[in-house]
C-alpha cells in the first residue's frame, strides 16, 4: 500500500528521496515494527527462565562466574534442600537430542512441516498471481490493490483468531480444527485457475472479487492450523494460556509432544527446523 506513494500521493509524498526510492515506505513501516517489537521485548517482557545466562556470558564476551566450590551451609529443618536450590529434578530437565525424538515429536514437527510447506506456497503464489497480467494467468491489480487486500486479510486474521479460535478448539477439538486448516488449502489453492478464468470472460466482475473474498476467507481458516510463532517459550508462564488459546492448532500439538517442560524448547527448535525455506 505504500509502494510509489509520489504516483499516488503527489502533493503529500512528492519529496525526491520518495521518487528514487518508491519502496522506501514499503520497507521502513514494517521494519520500525520491528525495532518497536524489540524495544518492547527488551524493556517488558519477563524472562520465563529463573537464573537465564547474560548475554555477554552467552556470546562469550565475559566469562562464566564458575561453579561454587565453599562448602554448603547447614539447612534448616524445613528449608529448601540443595535440590530444589541447584534446579529442578531429573525429570524436568532438558533431554539430549535422541532421548527426544520420540514418535509424538517428530509427527508434531512432520506435519509443522507439512502444514508450512503448504502455507509458505500459498502466501507466495498469492501476491504474484495478484500482480500478473490476465493473459498470462493472473489477475493484473496494482501493488496498491494488492496491499489493501493482504492488509484486508491481515486485520480479519487476527480478529478471527483473537475472538474464535479459542471457542473453535474447545469445542471440536485441535485435531479436527487442525484438519480443517489444513483442508481449507485445497479449494484456496484451486481458485487461482477459477479467479484467472472468471476474469478472462467477465473483467473486473462482482463474480471476481466474490472468488478472490472467498479465496482470502480460506486462507484465514488455513491459518487456525498455523497461527503464530510466539506461544512456544511461554509453557511456563501465565502468559502461556493466554496465547495458546489465540495461536495455531499445530503449536498445542507441538507443546504437548515435548517429553517435559523443560524440552520444550528444544521441540519447538526441531519443529523449526522441519520448516521448508522456499524461495518466494
Amino acid at each position: 500500500m505504500l509502494s510509489r506513494p509520489v504516483d499516488r500521493f503527489p502533493r503529500l509524498l512528492g519529496h525526491e528521496f520518495l521518487k528514487k526510492y518508491p519502496y522506501f515506505l514499503a520497507c521502513a513501516v514494517p521494519a520500525t515494527f520491528s525495532v518497536i517489537a524489540s524495544v518492547v521485548t527488551v524493556l517488558f517482557l519477563k524472562e520465563t527462565v529463573a537464573s537465564p545466562i547474560p548475554i555477554k556470558e552467552f556470546l562469550g564476551f565475559k566469562k562464566g562466574t564458575g561453579e561454587l566450590t565453599a562448602q554448603q551451609p547447614e539447612v534448616p529443618e524445613g528449608a529448601p534442600t540443595a535440590r530444589s536450590i541447584e534446579g529442578p529434578p531429573e525429570a524436568e530437565k532438558p533431554l539430549p537430542l535422541r532421548a527426544l525424538m520420540t514418535r509424538r515429536v517428530i509427527i508434531a514437527a512432520g506435519n509443522y512441516a507439512s502444514l508450512s510447506l503448504v502455507d509458505i506456497s500459498f502466501r507466495a503464489i498469492q501476491p504474484l498471481f495478484l500482480s500478473t497480467p490476465i493473459h498470462l494467468g493472473g489477475l493484473g491489480l496494482q501493488p496498491s490493490t494488492i496491499g489493501t487486500l493482504l492488509a484486508i486479510y491481515g486485520v480479519l486474521n487476527g480478529v478471527f483468531q483473537v475472538f474464535f479460535f479459542a471457542q473453535m478448539n474447545d469445542r471440536w477439538g485441535s485435531k479436527r480444527v487442525f484438519f480443517c486448516g489444513i483442508a481449507s488449502a485445497i479449494p484456496a489453492f484451486a481458485l487461482f485457475p477459477v479467479i484467472n478464468y472468471l476474469a478472462r470472460h467477465q473483467g473486473y466482475s462482482t463474480a471476481v472479487w466474490i472468488a478472490v473474498g472467498f479465496q482470502i476467507a480460506l486462507s484465514i481458516v488455513l491459518c487456525l492450523s498455523f497461527g503464530q510463532h510466539s506461544c512456544c517459550g511461554l509453557y511456563q508462564t501465565a502468559a502461556f494460556h493466554l496465547i495458546i488459546r489465540v495461536t495455531g492448532a499445530v503449536f498445542i500439538f507441538i507443546a504437548n509432544s515435548s517429553p517435559n517442560r523443560a524440552s520444550l524448547g528444544a521441540t519447538n527448535g526441531l519443529s523449526q527446523v522441519g520448516i521448508p525455506c522456499l524461495p518466494s
